[in-house]
């Protein structure tokens, strides 16, 4: 709790933000951020994870402040055996800022998410990791030799599981030079400690979720993202005898951005 404070304090002290960006991170790897595409934008967006797993997502700037997005997942779509698609019907993703970022204040959104990641288990109504759901985030950005970009926030999923507790995220992002940019985050996953298998062994470790990842702007329009996920080991999966094993996820973001 002591660093989740110094954390806030570290947010909403007097700092001069850095100029705003054309196309400003509208998520860090998994966990969302105060950024919003400008109006008149579209971003087509596409994640290739574990289990020849694709997420596509579109997502368009309805004004400077409001983003409006959907998308949907499907798993075995490289590789062998049937392309199984996670749900009948498309996940969505709204995302408004209340609060510009200022001198003294960061930046404040409200936004809700359906979107998981990884498969959808019908049995317990869940993706692997669960969807922000409704989530209220504050964001903060300084011109540290490149941006550095601070985001905290709470989040409440009611659509997934048997563990509704309120959850807190954090994260941060810093650019290297125009093209490449390091992200961090850590999701406390308290919305997710109480999963067993059918044997009653436990598929969460309680550590939260910490992911690492570097997104390279190739062009002015088109960035490419390399994330490991759940460097902690956090999460077991199931393999197909229903063992229990614990694995880093190494994934693989396509961003592309335009005007319209």
């Amino acid at each position: 709790m002591k660093k989740l404070l110094a954390i806030f304090i570290l947010l909403f002290s007097t700092s001069l933000p850095q100029e705003n960006q054309p196309y400003p991170p509208i998520d860090l790897i998994s966990i969302p951020t105060s950024g919003t595409l400008p109006k008149g934008t579209y971003s087509i967006e596409t994640l290739l994870t574990n289990n020849g797993g694709v997420t596509p997502k579109f997502l368009i700037g309805i004004s400077e402040n409001f983003t409006l997005g959907f998308s949907f997942g499907v798993q075995n779509f490289i590789g062998t055996g049937d392309v199984v698609k996670n749900k009948a019907y498309p996940e969505f993703n709204l995302k408004y800022r209340v609060y510009e970022e200022s001198e003294r204040f960061p930046a404040v959104l409200i936004g809700f998410n359906t979107q998981g990641k990884g498969k959808y288990d019908e049995i317990n109504e869940r993706y692997d990791q669960k969807a922000m759901g409704l989530y209220l985030v504050a964001s903060r950005n300084w011109n540290a030799l490149g941006n550095l970009g601070f985001h905290i926030g709470i989040n409440k999923n009611d659509m997934e599981g048997q563990d509704k507790d309120i959850n807190l995220f954090f994260g941060f992002d810093k650019e290297i030079n125009r093209s490449f940019s390091l992200l961090a985050e850590y999701n406390f996953a308290r919305n997710d400690d109480e999963l067993k298998d059918t044997s009653g062994i436990d598929l969460r470790e309680g550590r939260g979720v910490f992911n690492l990842g570097i997104r390279w702007s190739a062009t002015d329009n088109l960035m490419l993202e390399f994330n490991f996920n759940d460097t902690f080991k956090n999460i077991k999966y199931l393999d197909e005898d229903s063992l229990p094993f614990k694995s880093r996820i190494r994934e693989v973001k396509i961003i592309y951005f335009e005007q319209f």
